[in-house]
């Protein structure tokens, strides 16, 4: 009969926690620190990074997941949903970028709005929700930018139709 051998406590691993900065997860991506907030976290999160001196959002963006296939960098823990909203943020005094990814499922396409903290960010969300369909909560003028008042649905979404308009051109000037 073998003998079961005793385990030292201090010889295991322990599994080590996931970094995380204001609560939320921490990934990198090319040398950037990316954080993944809920979105319910987002608003204290980047108020947060304000406060810190990340006065400039550079950017507001959606990506569309629908027919993406290949795994997503996500940290653990964190569900992919069809929809992400991107932020990028800068601080100038200490010459550094953040990014902020949150997910966004489809059947609730919803986000609290950034402008009270970044009043740049106003164009950026409606340009959101007008390609997208991401409804920015208490935005100050949630309208369409870009495509006419009436254009039905959201042109930049995985599932719309193109949407070709024929064009007919004119024939080209002659040399004379």
């Amino acid at each position: 009969m073998s003998e079961v051998e005793p385990v030292d406590e201090l010889s295991v691993e322990a599994t080590p926690e996931p970094e995380t900065d204001h609560g939320a997860l921490v990934s990198w991506s090319r040398g950037q620190k990316v954080l993944h907030p809920s979105r319910d976290a987002y608003v204290a999160l980047v108020s947060a990074l304000h406060d810190e001196g990340y006065h400039v959002c550079t950017d507001l963006t959606v990506v569309d997941f629908l027919t993406y296939d290949a795994p997503r960098s996500l940290p653990e823990g964190i569900d992919p949903e069809r929809f992400e909203v991107v932020v990028g943020v800068h601080a100038h005094a200490t010459r550094s970028r953040l990014r902020i990814r949150v997910q966004v499922p489809a059947d609730d396409a919803v986000m609290p709005t950034l402008f009270e903290i970044h009043h740049g960010s106003e164009a950026m969300e409606r340009e959101a929700y007008d390609m997208f369909g991401i409804v920015f909560d208490g935005h100050p003028d949630l309208t369409r930018i870009l495509m006419p008042e009436d254009w039905v649905g959201h042109p930049l979404r995985k599932d719309e139709s193109s949407g070709r308009i024929p064009v007919q051109f004119k024939e080209a000037p002659t040399a004379r």
